[in-house]
């Protein structure tokens, strides 16, 4: 079953004493998973630093999350991201720009729109259309070269995290303040790319943030069945640095994250993060579920729009009406987009050939 779709209908809350607000809910079964449980997230009170930008954040989460349901519907391959929108956009939001970015497969597409790329000639690449960054080819996560991003050059997950920890020994050689943050699934993260990341990086203290998106699932596998304890607990056995984060929350993982870029841009070195989130849907947009009958979803893990749109409206940093707003303008902006990318001429022999083929 898809989670988080279906038709809209409004939840009234309560934002305070006096007055109601209404918010968009999704009826979702509340199924608690045995592997997350609230005792393991430390708790993350957000600074008043993160004020600036609020509403630009929630717009980000409002894109991330109609793209990719856009994309799900005209791609059944595409990997969802939908219910983790909060910890791809807290990840990346407040970087500077010259800082490199190595993001997760699950939709990497917003971070590249959050640093200029076309949202059209993205769509256009999960399409198959000439006009894609990667002029249609797979893998189609990547976007332009120019914004510092660090590109998936093959299938194999734990590729960016050797190259973006590369980056990172890059800038800390030419003696420049810019840090490099890479995010990556649960599952990669037994991968032996990691380890050998994290070591380099811990002996080095090189400016890079691991952060790892934990949703819970690597593929069709439930998480408590190959990962023993935390994945933030494992950088004590390289002396640096980690915290666990409710990744469904925005401003803890802009916090966190924040805390961590700070310590790397100082030249202190490397912190591993785990946001904790997790994944509504299936592998990919086409995954019919089957192995995940006999579970259950982990209790008080909320919608992130919804808790932060409430939060948003209960401390009146908006209204109602300027939230609804976001999202009729979001809804169209992916519908002209996508329409540009249908329309756009298919990827032919001479996108798919041997060009810019060099080894």
């Amino acid at each position: 079953m898809v989670r988080g779709q279906g038709a809209k209908k409004f939840l009234l809350l309560r934002a305070n004493s006096s007055r109601e607000v209404r918010l968009f809910a999704r009826q979702r079964p509340n199924r608690p998973h045995k592997y997350f449980s609230q005792r393991d997230l430390h708790v993350v009170i957000p600074s008043t630093g993160v004020a600036a930008g609020r509403v630009e954040a929630y717009r980000w989460m409002v894109v991330c999350r109609e793209l990719d349901r856009a994309l799900c519907q005209a791609n059944p391959r595409w990997f969802p991201i939908e219910g983790e929108e909060a910890t791809v956009v807290g990840s990346f939001i407040d970087l500077r720009v010259d800082d490199a970015v190595a993001p997760h497969y699950r939709d990497p597409f917003v971070v590249y729109l959050m640093r200029g790329a076309d949202m059209w000639r993205l769509a256009a690449q999960v399409l198959g259309k000439a006009a894609g960054y990667n002029k249609g080819r797979s893998v189609p996560f990547n976007g332009p070269v120019e914004l510092n991003v660090v590109p998936w050059v093959a299938g194999d997950l734990g590729t960016t995290i050797g190259t973006a920890t590369g980056a990172a020994l890059a800038f800390q050689q030419e003696g420049s303040d810019r840090v490099c943050v890479c995010t990556f699934g649960d599952g990669t993260a037994n991968r032996g790319d990691l380890h050998e990341a994290l070591n380099l990086a811990a002996c080095w203290r090189l400016p890079i943030v691991y952060i790892c998106q934990h949703n819970g699932w690597a593929i069709s596998q439930a998480a408590h069945t190959y990962i023993a304890g935390s994945v933030a607990g494992r950088a004590s056995g390289y002396g640096i640095p980690g915290a666990c984060v409710d990744g469904n929350d925005v401003e803890a993982v802009r916090c966190t994250v924040a805390e961590a870029v700070a310590r790397a841009r100082a030249g202190r070195g490397p912190s591993l993060i785990e946001a904790r989130t997790w994944r509504w849907r299936g592998h990919w947009a086409a995954d019919d579920e089957h192995y995940r009958l006999d579970t259950q979803d982990p209790p008080g893990m909320e919608d992130p729009l919804d808790l932060y749109a409430y939060r948003l409206l209960e401390g009146s940093t908006c209204d109602l009406s300027a939230l609804e707003r976001i999202h009729m303008e979001v809804e169209a902006e992916v519908r002209a987009a996508m329409e540009r990318a249908a329309a756009a001429p298919d990827a032919g022999a001479s996108e798919l050939g041997l060009e810019d083929v060099y080894a």
